[in-house]
């Protein structure tokens, strides 16, 4: 088939990745002509693991192209993906769909034949027959359908998410689109992964929902982490406990700094917004936004306890400051609240952080980048761990405690145990939700 991909965004290029190793012929269309010329020498805009080189591969084979003609990129296809961002809107919380409807009637205008328009986009319930009528205004005479698509790509894992998917969800209207959307993915049909087909707006709604409940998924523990510091119960022992029982299941109950990245804190603003715009009040949401921002106040007060109440003067190594390991992404990320409050309070911070870099230079002005814990540890007096990416999960403590001037960890996502850094000669400890703290002094 011939596809064509609007938007090289993190969704766009991998889905137009991997649509074009089905072996479909695939165009990806993107207004910026700096990252089409990159993307033509080969070159990546964003991280993530595997990319690169399935990219190279399907280019090699003649199946990927980039361009910025979107009127010729859409001539003869079957399906035309619109994958644009859709960024919080300020003032609301709601999803901004000015790139979305931009994209439709673009589509519209330069398609000459039949073709499903099909959003990937995260979009708020009721936006694809909005899309349906921008294209219908636009070009009245135009044979089309529209689809539903939504994504469900763990940034880090985005490529086997795509390949070996839960389930791909496809909200159609007529035959003919069902028949072309399941012969976009019949590589995955015929090796049985889940298809589910609905209308347009359960297709849309199951994207927020799914977001949602695992954005609570992640408040509940932490927030029974706070309970457990409290009572002297392990949080690590009580997610294991309650992971094993099959109706909740094992996958998000890590308890940590709260959730951030380019979904979790979009859509569950997005679900909110569309509750009390139909006076249906999402409050289980609601609680969860408001209740992960004082997850992140409840960490920075964790970090004050260790310097004896005060950032001033403190020299503060971070490790990890994008919003989950293996990406660069740092939308939302707890660091870009936790680390300026540490610097407002008169600290010197140092990161380091293997993919963060550079966003973080804009993102976290005031810091200081390291190459390695070890450099990075030399006369701190304190040592955060934001991010748990692997490099950070094998450190070696005791030559850090020695570099340090007074070797405080802060391990905010339990990697480690009192026992480590008490072995280590860290005088004092603190993790999440657990009775592993101590200070020499205790």
């Amino acid at each position: 088939m011939k596809i064509a991909m609007i938007g090289t965004g993190y969704v766009g290029l991998v889905s137009g990745v991997c649509f074009s190793d089905f072996g479909h012929d695939v165009v990806c269309v993107d207004m910026d002509p700096a990252k089409i010329e990159m993307l033509k020498r080969g070159e990546v805009p964003i991280f993530e693991p595997g990319l690169d080189k399935l990219m190279a591969k399907n280019v090699a084979a003649g199946r990927l192209t980039f361009t910025t003609d979107l009127e010729e990129a859409v001539q003869g296809v079957e399906a035309v993906f619109i994958a644009v961002g859709t960024p919080t809107r300020r003032g609301d919380g709601h999803a901004d769909l000015t790139y979305v409807m931009a994209a439709a009637e673009q589509v519209a205008r330069a398609l000459t034949g039949y073709a499903v328009i099909v959003t990937k986009s995260t979009v708020p319930v009721g936006t694809n027959r909005q899309v349906k009528q921008a294209v219908r205004k636009a070009n009245p005479a135009l044979d089309f359908d529209v689809a539903s698509n939504p994504e469900f790509l763990r940034e880090g894992a985005a490529i086997d998410d795509f390949m070996k998917p839960d389930r791909v969800v496809l909200g159609v209207q007529s035959d003919r689109a069902d028949e072309i959307m399941r012969e976009v993915y019949r590589p995955l049909f015929l090796r049985d992964f889940p298809i589910v087909t609905t209308d347009l707006e359960s297709a849309e709604m199951i994207k927020y929902a799914a977001n949602a409940f695992l954005a609570t998924k992640i408040t509940f523990i932490n927030e029974i982490a706070a309970l457990c510091e409290l009572t002297g119960a392990d949080v690590k022992q009580v997610s294991k406990g309650i992971g094993l029982d099959g109706r909740i299941g094992n996958k998000f109950l890590h308890a940590g700094p709260g959730y951030g990245g380019s979904c979790f804190p979009k859509d569950t603003k997005a679900l909110a917004r569309i509750g009390q715009e139909h006076g249906l009040p999402m409050q289980i949401t609601e609680t969860v936004i408001k209740v992960n921002e004082e997850i992140k106040d409840r960490m920075i007060q964790k970090l004050l306890d260790l310097v004896e109440g005060s950032f001033n003067g403190k020299i503060v190594v971070v490790l990890g400051v994008t919003f989950k390991p293996n990406t660069d992404d740092m939308r939302a990320s707890p660091a870009l609240k936790i680390v300026p409050a540490m610097i407002g309070g008169g600290a010197k911070v140092r990161v380091v952080d293997p993919q963060g870099r550079h966003e973080g230079e804009s993102q976290l002005p005031g810091v200081q980048w390291a190459e390695d814990a070890y450099k990075a540890a030399q006369n701190a007096d304190l040592m955060v761990i934001l991010t748990q990416w692997n490099e950070f999960r094998a450190l070696d403590l005791k030559r850090i405690a020695k570099k340090m001037n007074t070797p405080k960890l802060a391990d905010l996502h339990n990697i480690y145990s009192e026992r480590d850094a008490k072995k280590a000669g860290f005088e004092a400890y603190v993790s999440v939700g657990r009775r592993d703290y101590f200070r020499t002094e205790d």
